[in-house]
């Protein structure tokens, strides 16, 4: 019931993680859409005031003509000066001439110039109707461009008559739009201009990110463009230009892209977006370990569980023999038998000190945890504590028939180290050695120089153990299942106390082992030059 508890809230508590992650991405994925939408909105009105800003740089340089004739003459133009407008020229890219008579009838009002410059004053002019001649001559079909007797038949003629009772700059719109659309487009609109417009009012706007632009007639590029201009669907923006031209032939647009659109788009969420992610990650990271401090959690007291059942089995096995010693002493004729009495003391002797020993071990590894244990060390030779730590448990082998062989190979052997405890050490690898060893224990002990420290290892032909119980050998009160949690005497702490020990002694400490062909343990201890 507690494991499916438990899986229930990890699925409960995932799914919500997740849950919370895709709001996340939700919300960035719509405030990029909603700021893409208020960045085109903004680049839209930008390039509409650019494009009325062109059509009165344009209306400004006709305007000019105007004022050039009122200052050459002195006055105000007469009418027969101003009601007849009459041009003829050549178009570089068409190779065709072109003439263009506007002939006006006018009543007076006035017209306010400073619509398109503050600095003049409104001047009196007429209420008029325009009528406009347009005639366009082919290569080879006209004799004289320069005089305004045309002598051959024009090959387009166009005729348009309209009344002119609007305000302010309408009367003048009206035929200088007709003159200016058979104008070559070089001469209607300057890169520099663009440019400066551009970039203007994106300032006022708050855009601040490159730009690229071209102009764009019957969608073909024209050279009116910026030098790394290139069209691309996602980041570019057109509108068009000249577009209320009645007499215009071409369909003129402006068209600006971003090159850098994405990057500026989420720079404007960056703030907000890595607050949410910062946040995301502490969530995950915090749900994580969580998870993995239970599971750790579980497995501690797993390993906990089996470790006091181990260590119920090992007293229980010398408490038994005590007991059942006891019980044999009280006979008379034990008594009685001065040689048996000393066995059965002796064997209580020995399952006391046994006891004594598992108790000892225990409260070693939880002094040295808590680093209350002062392990003194002085200069000593490493294979004298070797010879020692055989000496202990040759008696076992021997009643095992078993064998150790030594391979002593280093010529430096004086360490700086504890000899009861590295002796100590030395014991339980040993012990590990014959105890997981199913036959009789064949063990091998070498040594050896590296630079400056000395390899001691401690081979055997047990049972090894799987990559992953390697992974964990010196981890307290674990042990690798068998089967039968009770077929090897131990509590789990033995290679434990190894490692600590080890370590103490500035050293590191190793297991190589294959999974039915044994183990060898390696130690690694500095030696004095």
């Amino acid at each position: 019931m507690n494991n499916m508890l438990f899986r229930t809230l990890v699925v409960l508590m995932s799914l919500s993680l997740l849950g919370i992650i895709f709001v996340q991405l939700y919300w960035i994925n719509s405030s990029l859409e909603q700021s893409e939408k208020q960045f085109q909105y903004q680049v839209k009105q930008v390039m509409g005031n650019v494009s009325d800003k062109l059509e009165q740089i344009e209306m400004k340089s006709y305007l000019s003509s105007y004022y050039n004739l009122r200052d050459s003459i002195g006055t105000e133009p007469k009418k027969q000066e101003l009601v007849k407008y009459w041009i003829v020229q050549w178009d570089l890219t068409t190779n065709e001439t072109i003439s263009y008579r506007s002939t006006i009838s006018s009543e007076d009002f006035n017209i306010d110039l400073s619509f398109f410059d503050k600095r003049v004053d409104s001047i009196p002019v007429k209420n008029y109707i325009s009528t406009r001649h347009t005639e366009i001559y082919r290569p080879g079909n006209i004799k004289d461009a320069n005089t305004q007797q045309m002598t051959s038949t024009p090959d387009e003629i166009i005729d348009q008559e309209g009344e002119l009772s609007i305000l302010h700059k309408s009367q003048f719109e009206i035929y200088f739009k007709d003159i200016a659309s058979l104008q070559p487009l070089s001469k209607r609109i300057s890169i520099d201009d663009v440019q400066n417009l551009l970039t203007e009012q994106f300032k006022n706007y708050g855009i601040h990110t490159p730009f690229e632009f071209a102009v764009y007639s019957n969608n073909l590029a024209t050279k009116i463009k910026s030098g790394d201009f290139k069209y691309d669907k996602e980041s570019t923006y057109s509108i068009p230009v000249f577009d209320d031209y009645e007499n215009s032939k071409d369909k003129i647009e402006l068209l600006v892209s971003f090159p850098d659109k994405k990057r500026y788009l989420f720079s404007d969420l960056l703030g907000i977006v890595s607050i949410s992610i910062v946040f995301t990650i502490i969530i995950i990271v915090a749900y994580i370990s969580a998870l993995h401090q239970y599971i750790k959690q579980r497995q501690i007291s797993q390993i906990k569980t089996d470790f006091i059942n181990n260590m119920t089995h090992e007293f229980k096995t010398p408490i038994a023999t005590i007991n059942l010693a006891l019980d044999a002493i009280k006979s008379p004729k034990v008594r009685d038998d001065k040689e048996k009495a000393d066995r059965y003391l002796k064997m209580i002797r020995d399952e006391n000190k046994r006891m004594h020993a598992q108790v000892e071990s225990v409260l070693r590894i939880s002094k040295l945890e808590k680093q209350e244990l002062d392990i003194p060390k002085e200069s000593g030779d490493i294979v004298e504590i070797i010879d020692n730590a055989i000496e202990h448990v040759r008696l076992m082998v021997e009643d095992r028939e078993g064998s150790i062989t030594k391979h002593y190979k280093a010529t430096r052997t004086i360490a700086l180290l504890n000899e009861v405890y590295f002796t100590s050490v030395l014991v339980n690898i040993l012990d590990n050695a014959i105890k997981y060893s199913p036959e009789a224990p064949i063990i091998d002990v070498y040594t050896e120089n590296v630079k400056d420290f000395i390899l001691i290892k401690i081979q055997d032909k047990g049972i090894g153990m799987t990559k992953a119980a390697q992974k964990r050998a010196f981890e307290k009160f674990y042990r690798e299942h068998t089967g039968d949690v009770h077929n090897v005497k131990g509590h789990g702490l033995g290679l434990a106390y190894v490692k600590t020990i080890v370590e103490d002694h500035s050293g590191q400490v190793f297991v190589e082992s294959e999974k039915g062909k044994g183990s060898t343990f390696i130690i690694k201890i500095p030696v004095i030059n």
